[in-house]
């Protein structure tokens, strides 16, 4: 199934929310009915993308209010995590940071929780729209208000966006590009098999580095898993390494200088 051929629909779960739907489907140009690989879900759990068929993973959606997200921010490890490390949070340095390939916003999140001020690309227009539901519902939420308040959104071409930006430059630029994991997490699995035939692999990642490595004012990470090469381009200054992934580090300028 290739990322051109996808066909989607949007579907309410409950009559109460066909409106909410209505408009959703209107935004992103999809059918209320029809044949489908994959439906847009609207409930009182929010927005969720669901793989119809036989062999469905079951629904995503973003949440950052309970489950993993809100695990990850009460026992996560704080500024002792290899994400932290690797775009430099230390005492007293908290940097802005653009995470240009946001995907599902967990590592938004957790930097975001940290106290970095993030500012988040998506480029699929279906996971763009997961990703600003679960912030509108997290901003609602008396716990997770404040971090989602340091997040916000872009929907759009990354690259594109890099070149033309406006205003301050982010002093770190966070990639996370799509890549064959070999992951074995269910969690994993289900969203590369739900995400891959919308997404694909992404094909620009040096395209997306040299626009990155010309804009962040002070560092480059790019997150890989742990035994994949590094993107063709320039060469990164060192890495950080953990058991499944890996993070490639571009330094320009020295944080907290």
């Amino acid at each position: 199934m290739s990322e051109d051929s996808v066909r989607v629909r949007a579907e309410a779960l409950e009559p109460a929310y066909a409106e909410a739907l209505g408009a959703w489907a209107v935004r992103l140009g999809l059918p209320r009915e029809g044949e489908a690989d994959f439906a847009l879900q609207l409930g009182g759990d929010g927005l969720q993308l669901l793989q119809l068929g036989p062999d469905s993973p079951g629904p995503v959606r973003v949440d950052f209010v309970e489950g993993a997200a809100a695990h990850r921010r009460k026992f996560g490890g704080g500024s002792g995590q290899m994400i932290a490390k690797a775009v430099g949070v230390q005492p007293g340095v908290r940097p802005t940071v653009l995470d240009a390939t946001a995907g599902l916003g967990r590592d938004a999140f957790v930097l975001a929780t940290l106290g970095c001020d993030m500012t988040l690309i998506e480029r699929q227009p279906l996971i763009g729209a997961l990703l600003e539901d679960g912030l509108a519902r997290a901003g609602r939420d008396l716990e997770s208000a404040a971090i989602v308040a340091r997040m916000h959104l872009l929907q759009g071409n990354a690259i594109e966006l890099m070149c033309n930006w406006q205003g301050e430059a982010p002093q770190v630029i966070y990639l996370d590009p799509m890549f064959p994991h070999r992951d074995k997490s269910a969690l994993v699995k289900k969203e590369m098999r739900l995400f891959r035939p919308l997404v694909g692999d992404d094909q620009d990642a040096p395209a997306l580095l040299e626009a990155a490595l010309a804009l962040a004012s002070h560092r480059v990470v790019v997150k890989r898993p742990r035994k994949a090469p590094i993107i063709e381009g320039a060469k990164p200054g060192y890495a950080l390494e953990g058991k499944s992934s890996r993070y490639d580090i571009y330094p320009k300028k020295k944080l907290g200088a």
